[in-house]
C-alpha cells in the first residue's frame, strides 16, 4: 500500500520524537528505555503494581520484567514489598527512583514542548485536536501490551478540558464493567490502549 505525504510526514515525525525522547530520558538516568518507562509509569500512574501488572505496562516477557526490577533495585530506584494478594510482589518507587523518575519525565516534557514550540498557540489547539483523534483510533483491545501511555503524565490530560482521548474512546468502546476504571488513559482495567 502506498503511502501519502501526510502518513510519510506523521512516520518521520514519530520516530524523530521518540529518538529525541529516547536519548534525553537515558541523558537523565533512565537507561535502558524500558527502565525509562517503568520509572515514568510508576511515577504517575501506577500505584505499586504487580510484577504482572508492570510487564503488560512495558510490554516485556515476564523474565524481562524480572530482570528489568532487579536493575532498578541495584540502583536504588525500586524496591519490592509485599502485593495485594500474598502471593505476589509489588513494585514501588524509593526517593531516589522518585528523583530519577522526575528527571526522566522533565527530560521528556523538554522534548516534546520544544518540538511544539514551532506552532502557533491556535496550532497547538488543532494539533492536541487531531493528535487526540489519531490517538483514540489506535487503542487496542481488552489485554493488549505497551499501553498508549505508558510514559505519559496522566495527570496533564485529566487535567485537562475533555480528559484523555486515549481513555476517553478505551471506554466508549469498552464500557466498564466492576473492573477498575482507573487505569493509566483512563482505560478500563480489562482494555489496554
Amino acid at each position: 500500500m502506498p503511502l501519502d505525504r501526510t502518513a510519510n510526514l506523521l512516520g518521520a515525525l514519530s520516530l524523530v520524537i521518540a529518538d529525541r525522547m529516547a536519548d534525553a530520558m537515558a541523558e537523565a538516568g533512565g537507561r535502558p528505555e524500558s527502565g525509562a518507562v517503568a520509572l515514568c509509569a510508576l511515577l504517575h500512574f501506577l500505584d505499586r503494581p504487580s510484577v504482572d501488572r508492570l510487564r503488560q505496562v512495558l510490554g516485556l516477557t515476564s523474565s524481562g520484567t524480572v530482570r528489568l526490577i532487579d536493575r532498578l533495585a541495584e540502583s536504588g530506584f525500586v524496591r519490592r514489598g509485599a502485593g495485594a494478594d500474598g502471593r505476589s510482589v509489588a513494585i514501588e518507587l524509593t526517593e531516589r527512583g522518585r528523583e530519577a523518575a522526575g528527571r526522566v519525565a522533565g527530560s521528556r516534557a523538554e522534548v516534546l514542548d520544544g518540538a511544539l514550540a514551532v506552532l502557533s498557540p491556535d496550532e497547538r489547539q488543532v494539533f492536541d485536536r487531531l493528535a487526540g483523534k489519531v490517538l483514540a483510533g489506535l487503542i487496542r483491545g481488552p489485554g493488549a501490551t505497551r499501553w498508549i501511555c505508558r510514559l505519559c503524565d496522566v495527570g496533564v490530560c485529566r487535567g485537562a478540558e475533555g480528559g484523555c482521548p486515549v481513555g476517553n474512546a478505551a471506554r466508549a468502546r469498552y464500557a466498564p464493567g466492576p473492573q477498575d476504571v482507573t487505569a493509566p488513559g483512563g482505560a478500563a482495567a480489562a482494555p489496554r490502549p
